[in-house]
């Protein structure tokens, strides 16, 4: 698929999660088949005022590319000139914009889901954006903020008459976060309205669920959140999928070493992200182990082990007692599965 002058081989993309889609995260992801991955939500106006800590997540690593720079704010003055410093970088693929968030933060300043309340001003957004860079300009968002105000026809029709070149839909409203069941049939109908590529997104847990979403909705390519949290391999399985090979799931053994790779991305980002701090921090080797407990719970969930690994969580602060943790469970998955399939005498 396209996207402006982007060339996609696989239409399927990592959504931006805060907290989640760092350089370290989305390089796994990229290696497993992704086909473009996402920042982190970054604001707009911190680029402006040249916010160390807002450009850290900005920070990509080698290898990681084609990856997009998923933006908010509701100026769009101030949106143009954030995605023109963003463009001098040099590191970008495309800029998204942010219309779809619930935080209340965000909300609050009038950003996120609060613009799909004025189409209006997302196509002046658009519309600036696409003036001030050379870069496609995206716009992610929800059915609407929530079912009493299901905005997306007009958001969507805003966005492709002020130039923008694709819209990803989360097809939940922002009411509902990520609850409940995802609404295909407005993806499908979105898509049928308009001529730019439309983007899926929710209702994906599983590698097979992607073909029943082209087929279902017709539309041009999908995006993956919390599926992938935990389990990149998805995207292999989804890439063996299109591609009509088998998929041959990954060894104990592979699960330790990307749970290391990411671990180890992961330190190498918060000694980075220290020197930017102005109050002292953790040293990085613990910052990382911290922040990467949400994603170990989600590595390791549904192996033999690994609510008791929830239960002593606050143990696991060192990227060693990680480790620990890491194979503790899978040392334990191992014996479970020996003393399900015992190996025959000979």
């Amino acid at each position: 698929m396209k996207i402006g002058g982007l060339s996609l081989d696989v239409p399927v993309f990592l959504a931006p999660m805060a907290g989640y889609t760092d350089a370290a995260f989305r390089s796994i992801c990229r290696d497993c088949g992704c086909g473009m991955a996402m920042t982190e939500v970054v604001n707009a106006e911190a680029i402006l005022h040249g916010s160390k800590r807002t450009m850290h997540l900005l920070e990509t690593v080698p290898g990681e590319r084609p990856v997009g720079a998923h933006i908010y704010g509701c100026k769009p003055d101030m949106m143009a000139r954030a995605a023109t410093i963003i463009e001098k970088l040099g590191r970008f693929d495309l800029i998204d914009i942010n219309c779809g968030c619930p935080v209340r933060k965000i909300v609050a300043k009038g950003s996120g889901v609060a613009l799909m309340s004025d189409p209006g001003r997302i196509g002046e957004i658009v519309a600036a954006v696409r003036r001030a860079v050379d870069l496609p300009v995206t716009v992610k968002t929800r059915l609407g903020p929530d079912p009493d105000r299901p905005t997306l026809s007009a958001v969507a029709e805003a966005v492709e008459s002020a130039g923008g070149n694709a819209v990803f839909i989360h097809a939940r409203f922002a009411s509902n976060r990520h609850s409940g069941p995802a609404d295909w049939n407005v993806l499908a109908r979105i898509k049928s309205e308009r001529g730019i590529p439309v983007i899926g997104n929710g209702g994906i847990d599983t590698a097979s669920d992607v073909p029943a979403m082209l087929e279902q909705t017709g539309v041009d390519g999908v995006m993956i959140g919390r599926a992938a949290v935990g389990n990149p391999w998805i995207f292999d399985e989804i890439r063996c999928l299109f591609s009509g090979k088998p998929h041959t799931p990954h060894s104990h053994e592979e699960h330790r070493q990307i749970i290391a790779r990411h671990l180890h991305g992961l330190v190498a980002l918060k000694t980075m992200e220290r020197r930017y701090r102005r109050r002292r921090s953790l040293p990085p080797d613990q910052a990382a182990a911290l922040h990467f407990r949400s994603h170990l719970v989600r590595y390791m969930s549904r192996m033999h082990g690994w609510r008791e690994l929830t239960r002593n969580l606050q143990r696991v602060n060192t990227a060693e007692a990680v480790m620990e943790a890491v194979d503790k469970v899978l040392s334990a998955q191992r014996t479970t599965l020996r003393s399900r399939h015992p190996t025959p005498n000979t």
